[in-house]
């Protein structure tokens, strides 16, 4: 998915967006990058590879002083993309970072390029147009950056959070369904005046740089971010489909969006699904997290179940401290099983309950489980944080499927139907928690994982323990409901 971070000062920001950037590793893989500058206005640029060490480690010194004396600057983790990208326009030149996923790519090229005048240089790792050009692209063709922002948030299908780095100043924008949150911070000097400004996707980028959040942009609003203070640009639109996977997985614990802190709701999930496993409490040793995610959900539970929370595995920090897996499957199922050790005492003899925050192909997880057993489990019980997985993310690809029929319960469905072909009449079926198609997808998955018990969270319960307005939050991968049809107009559809 990917993660940015901003900051405008009255003093050197390099520190500020190195250390805020990094922040964001949990979200991307591939590429980490920083665009900088100072009160001459060059924009200067640095991006590393970052697939096998951290973002950190890539930027010494040498590549830091690069930017010496510079006062803004954006900062990038990406999937599958270099970023930020330097674009010289009628603008000037400007820097861009872009978050989220662009579907009809090819016809907005189509039309943009239909009179000869634009052209694309930049393509990521999978071959794809680099989405941070092609949102350059759509910007530079009004008569201004917001304008051109706002343009490219009606013209794209799919989902768009950006900052754009010009003349020392930072526009922020948040997609415009506020899929992914975006949020400011101030920084006061001893006298308690602001002397930085910053701009984030993860609130928990600010504490150690001595940043206080100021505000959450709404969905669709655009504001310009100066030494002296913001500017709102572009008003927030009424309807707000943030991802709830924020709260269920990719939120980093200390985060909070719309005023919900991701590991707090967490606990409640966890806490919920226990309220629905009372018949379980006589016969369950102990209750453990799939490392880290899982974890929250299963403390949670622990807490409400009565009985302790033990760590049936835990993470080889040292080296493989990242949370995402490499792209390549092979490469992900070796990772998976490099990161977990058991704890052998924990798990032999023992009737176990784990939770973790979704199944999604369930290739590592049926490794996992296989494990577990071979260290002498004489029960494994399996509680998914969310519910079953039924659609491939349109809007931010959390999930890393790049086919939807690889998904769990899209292959228990296909089995009992007989055909790999899913209407949504078919689908609608699976969806409601304790129909009897529910019921027997359900155990298909839990026999193909091997597990003693498998119960999903159910979608009301989790959206209740998140505590935002259910009708706030995008559940797509769940039911299928697009928040396309939320007040998007004809043309930006």
């Amino acid at each position: 998915m990917g993660g940015f971070f901003g900051t405008v000062s009255n003093a050197p920001c390099v520190e500020d967006i190195y250390y805020g950037t990094d922040y964001h590793s949990h979200l991307g893989t591939r590429r980490g990058g920083m665009a900088m500058s100072g009160r001459d206005g060059v924009i200067k640029r640095r991006i590393h590879d970052i697939s096998n060490t951290p973002f950190r480690t890539k930027f010494g010194a040498e590549s830091l002083a690069v930017f010496e004396n510079c006062t803004s600057g954006i900062g990038v983790i990406s999937d599958d993309e270099d970023q930020p990208l330097v674009i010289t326009s009628k603008f000037g030149t400007f820097a861009i970072v872009t978050v989220g996923k662009i579907n009809n790519t090819a016809e907005i090229l189509q039309q943009e390029m239909a009179d000869g005048r634009a052209h694309l240089a930049e393509y990521s790792f999978s071959g794809e147009p680099n989405p941070s050009e092609v949102a350059a692209m759509l910007i530079c063709r009004k008569s201004s950056i917001a304008e051109g922002i706002a343009h490219a948030q009606q013209v794209i299908d799919g989902s768009l959070s950006l900052l754009v780095l010009h003349e020392g100043a930072i526009y922020a924008a948040r997609d415009f369904f506020g899929r992914t949150p975006v949020i400011l911070g101030v920084r006061c000097d001893e006298n308690g005046a602001v002397n930085a400004r910053a701009v984030t996707m993860e609130s928990s980028a600010f504490p150690n740089l001595d940043f206080e959040t100021e505000c959450e942009l709404g969905p669709g609003e655009i504001r310009k971010i100066t030494s002296s203070g913001t500017t709102v640009l572009k008003a927030p639109e009424k309807c707000m489909k943030i991802c709830t996977f924020f709260w269920v997985y990719y939120g980093y614990p200390s985060s909070c969006y719309e005023g919900m802190n991701t590991e707090s709701a967490r606990y409640r999930n966890g806490a919920s699904m226990a309220d629905q496993d009372e018949e379980f409490k006589g016969s369950i040793d102990s209750v453990c997290g799939i490392p880290d995610s899982g974890i929250p959900h299963a403390i949670g539970y622990a807490n409400r179940f009565g009985r302790p929370y033990h760590r049936a595995f835990v993470k080889y920090t040292p080296t493989w401290a990242r949370s995402f897996m490499p792209p390549n499957q092979s490469m992900r199922e070796r990772v998976a099983k490099m990161k977990l050790i058991p704890v052998e005492s924990q798990i032999a003899g023992k009737k176990l309950l784990f939770c973790d925050d979704s199944i999604v192909r369930g290739t590592q997880l049926g490794d996992t489980v296989k494990r577990i057993y071979q260290k002498g489990a004489v029960e494994v019980h399996m509680r998914s944080s969310c519910p079953p997985l039924l659609y491939g993310c349109r809007f931010l690809n959390f999930s890393r499927s790049r086919n939807e029929h690889e998904l769990a319960a899209r292959q228990a469905i296909s089995e009992l139907e007989g055909t790999a072909e899913l209407t949504p009449e078919i689908l609608k079926k699976y969806q409601i928690h304790g129909s009897k198609e529910y019921i027997a997808m359900v155990n298909i998955i839990r026999k193909k994982l091997n597990f003693t018990t498998l119960k999903f969270q159910e979608l009301d319960r989790l959206l209740e323990a998140i505590g935002i307005p259910k009708e706030n939050l995008c559940t797509y991968c769940w039911n299928g409901c697009d928040p396309s049809l939320c007040g998007k107009n004809k043309e930006g559809k």
